[in-house]
């Protein structure tokens, strides 16, 4: 199934006739893709890294700094990691026709607030290609059919992993066409998926300012735009200084490179005499640049 090279308008059509089908797919079944595609990334773990070596030689002759090409880079940890969120998906209540509120009338009708799928989302992304599984298993247990468009930096990392979730979904009773992935990472494919009215019902960007400006430049369909990264740890005066260190030194060091890694501390003026000079330190020592007011 070479999901990676079709037109954006057959990815989109095909997603478009998958969704139907996919709403109305019982939980079971779901959770039993979920944890088949999770099964299939283990399997085929040496083609993915094979495909993101291509990438990150790509994306080395190309001078992406190192940030970026941590972003990029997959190996079997992190492939296991990936599969071990998508178990995790699978174990998450199913929203499809949970009752948010409900009511009976006077005249005796009951009216009822559901959840349901959007239908087909788009999630449209950078040079991170474990977004192309978790995006692919929120939608897929959210009943949505998902069009995946990822950087053209990970381009093969991003083709692999659609056809093994794709070929995984498809054989445990998904529809086909429900898990699909736009090649190319221009602005073309970006405007065309942006303007896919009455098929694609909305759109998931999840990149920096440049690919938001990007979508509200063109897109017609509807979009969701989440907020820049700018992530805060507070550690309040009555903290366990012990645990607020090893939370504070986590946010930051374990991955600085991704959207969430911590990029302010905030600290009680009742906390910082004891934490910050062990905590400032400790930061350094790991190699993060501080830049601290006046007070600190």
């Amino acid at each position: 199934m070479a999901v990676a090279t079709r037109t954006v308008s057959d990815v989109c059509s095909a997603a478009r006739d998958a969704a139907r089908a996919l709403a109305a797919l019982d939980t079971d079944t779901k959770n039993a893709a979920l944890q088949a595609i999770a099964d299939a990334l283990i399997d085929r773990a040496d083609e993915i890294v094979e495909a993101n070596a291509r990438d990150m030689q790509a994306g080395r002759a190309n001078g992406l700094d190192a940030a970026l090409l941590d972003r990029l880079a997959l190996d079997p940890a992190r492939i296991a990691a990936i599969a071990a969120g998508t178990r995790a998906v699978a174990a998450l209540p199913d929203p499809v026709g949970e009752v948010v509120e409900g009511k009976r009338l006077p005249n005796g009708l009951d009216v009822r607030k559901l959840r349901v799928p959007f239908g087909v989302v788009a999630v449209v992304y950078e040079a991170r290609p474990n977004v192309t599984i978790d995006a692919a298993s929120l939608c897929l247990k959210s009943g949505n059919a998902v069009v995946l468009r990822g950087s053209s930096s990970a381009a093969h990392s991003n083709a692999v992993l659609a056809t093994i979730a794709a070929e995984a979904a498809v054989g445990a009773a998904v529809p086909a066409g429900a898990i699909g992935l736009v090649a190319g990472g221009g602005r073309e494919e970006l405007t065309e998926l942006a303007t896919q009215d009455g098929v694609v019902d909305l759109i998931f960007p999840r990149g920096g300012e440049g690919l938001k400006a990007a979508l509200k430049a063109v897109a017609t369909v509807p979009v969701i735009y989440a907020a820049s990264g700018n992530c805060h740890v507070y550690v309040d005066a009555s903290a366990d200084l012990d645990a607020a260190e090893a939370i504070v030194l986590n946010a930051k060091v374990q991955r600085p490179g991704v959207c969430n890694a911590a990029e302010t501390l905030l600290v009680h003026a009742g906390a910082a005499p004891a934490f910050l000079p062990r905590a400032l330190a400790a930061l350094r020592d790991a190699g993060v640049q501080l830049r601290v007011d006046g007070r600190a």
